[in-house]
């Protein structure tokens, strides 16, 4: 199944709400488990789960803009035409001070932004999904959402106001709760929740209906096999 809405990303919408922050390894390092699967093609499909993230974010009619933290000069061209800011990662200090960094960006022309982190492998993100969450977390100073192993988290949000305080990395799901973040709840959000780090998870995306960039790096009429 190819997802087909959300395929075309807007620019940024001034009547949004939300920003979003998406950090992003360099390529060449993102997704190392995943290579076990994919091999060589492993750097293409980060840019690829990137770019449909950004786009389906882009879709959303509750976001304002989507800031893009990274240090990789191809992503950050690739994520600039779709409509995203870039910044570089001048922290280089892992990904909580990256995200940190980010929704700096994010606020220093609107202050009072609410933001949201959001993960950048997502490629069966469906921006009607995203809206869900969003308006859900609207309702509270800081919200999350776990993975869909139940262990992870792939969006984190904070009202205007209000810090991030991210906690990512490994069983960040408890380490947020535990911060007093309020949880989204699940049901429903598959799209939302399915961050790709294995061959089965990516197979699991690709059921959900990913973006046409993951798909065409995936279909088998282009002699490539996912997962």
């Amino acid at each position: 199944m190819t997802r087909t809405e959300g395929e075309i990303a807007t620019n940024t919408d001034p009547t949004g709400s939300w920003s979003l922050v998406v950090p992003l390894k360099p390529l060449a390092r993102a997704k190392s488990r995943l290579g076990r699967a994919v091999g060589a093609e492993r750097p293409r499909l980060a840019l690829a789960f990137a770019q449909d993230t950004v786009s389906a974010a882009l879709s959303c009619p509750a976001v304002r803009d989507v800031v893009v933290v990274t240090d990789d000069p191809v992503a950050g061209a690739a994520l600039a035409a779709l409509g995203a800011r870039t910044v570089a990662d001048v922290p280089a200090a892992g990904l909580n001070a990256a995200l940190e960094h980010g929704v700096r960006s994010a606020r220093a022309d609107r202050p009072d932004a609410a933001v949201a982190a959001l993960n950048a492998d997502l490629p069966a993100l469906r921006p009607s999904e995203l809206a869900r969450v969003l308006d859900f977390a609207a309702a509270f100073p800081r919200t999350f959402l776990a993975d869909a192993q139940g262990i992870g988290t792939t969006f984190l949000s904070a009202a205007s106001g209000v810090e991030l305080r991210p906690f990512f990395g490994g069983p960040s799901r408890a380490r947020h709760l535990a911060s007093g973040a309020v949880e989204v709840p699940p049901a429903g959000l598959d799209s939302v929740r399915r961050d790709v780090d294995t061959g089965e998870d990516l197979r699991v995306a690709l059921a959900l209906g990913a973006g046409h960039r993951t798909t065409a790096l995936c279909a088998p009429a282009a002699g490539r096999a996912c997962g």
